[in-house]
């Protein structure tokens, strides 16, 4: 019996020293790392190379207003070569928490834009869970106010500025497509008297309809507020023709944000005739995670990435 025994394992042995030598022997898959951070790329969430740093320059720290006596900022990229006039706002937001990190580090979220000549804009608001979503609205409206106002400054026209975010940023990114205006020649603010249109949106897994997301859900963090402001912090019920052309990227499996969310403000653009765009990534859910499948999450982010580039290319280059 231990000869027979003996001569089996010889010939597993065998067998699979000789898999090893043709390249027959399957790869381990690789470890799950889990969702990516507001669906961006793994590349894009490493620090920047030597080589990336040299093609951008930063504004920092620029104040835009004041809440509770703390100040309100956004810091600027700009492309050292090749800049094509155009500034793309990216709203740095998650669950309506707007963390600051310095550009040095953040720079290659940016890069794909960077590398095409856009100015990008990281913008911050009063975070969570100190303050709610409406003051996130707020903030992110008067931001843009200062951000038109001074494009120039930063080398870009302010007829050709694009925003961006994902999750909450992307709630905020919609904020500031279809709740902007011309301005109040009446303010007191003297910022509030300059418009905040923009010419193009992008949205990863927005939430649209903050009543319908919200209901049940406990009021604490960001959404502890009364439900009487629920319909004016809610993009869908800001839609109407004048809006900017604007592509909302989603998972169809996204128990976070669900995509009927997404659905339901593709409609509303449709019916506004603006001119929009829905794409569904099948099997993902939130920041585009396909549980299981790091490979496909990246490519799927990776995709979204490549997707809201070309977006602003055609609409905000001249």
């Amino acid at each position: 019996m231990n000869r027979h025994w003996s001569a089996a394992l010889a010939l597993v042995f065998a067998v699979a020293a000789a898999a090893a030598a043709m390249g027959q022997v399957p790869a381990r898959p690789p470890a799950d790392p889990g969702p990516p951070l507001s669906g961006y790329p793994r590349n894009a969430l490493r620090a920047p190379t030597p080589a990336e740093l040299k093609t951008a320059t930063y504004v920092r720290d620029i104040i835009y207003g004041h809440r509770d006596g703390m100040a309100l900022t956004y810091d600027v990229f700009k492309p050292v070569k090749n800049a094509n006039g155009a500034l793309v706002v990216n709203m740095v937001s998650a669950g309506w928490r707007s963390s600051w990190g310095p550009p040095e580090e953040r720079q290659a979220r940016y890069q794909a834009l960077i590398d095409k000549g856009f100015t990008v804009v990281a913008l911050y608001h009063s975070p969570a869970p100190r303050f709610q979503v409406p003051d996130a609205v707020a903030d992110v409206r008067l931001g843009m106010r200062h951000i038109k106002l001074h494009a120039a400054d930063y080398g870009a026209d302010p007829a050709r500025i694009g925003v961006w975010g994902a999750s909450a940023g992307g709630h905020l990114a919609l904020v500031a497509g279809v709740m902007a205006d011309d301005g109040n020649p009446a303010a007191a603010n003297p910022l509030e008297r300059s418009g905040n249109r923009v010419a193009a949106v992008v949205a990863y897994f927005p939430p649209t309809d903050l009543a319908a997301l919200l209901q049940g859900r406990p009021k604490a963090g960001p959404i502890d507020f009364d439900d009487k402001l629920l319909p004016a912090i809610s993009p869908i019920h800001s839609v109407d023709a004048r809006d900017p052309p604007t592509l909302i990227l989603h998972g169809d499996a996204d128990k976070g944000v669900p995509p009927a969310q997404s659905e339901a403000m593709h409609a509303a653009l449709d019916k506004a005739g603006v001119e929009n765009k829905l794409k569904m990534y099948p099997g993902a859910d939130h920041d585009f995670y396909v549980k299981g499948d790091p490979a496909r999450t990246d490519a799927y982010a990776t995709d979204a990435m490549n997707a809201m580039v070309g977006w602003f290319e055609s609409h905000l280059k001249k």
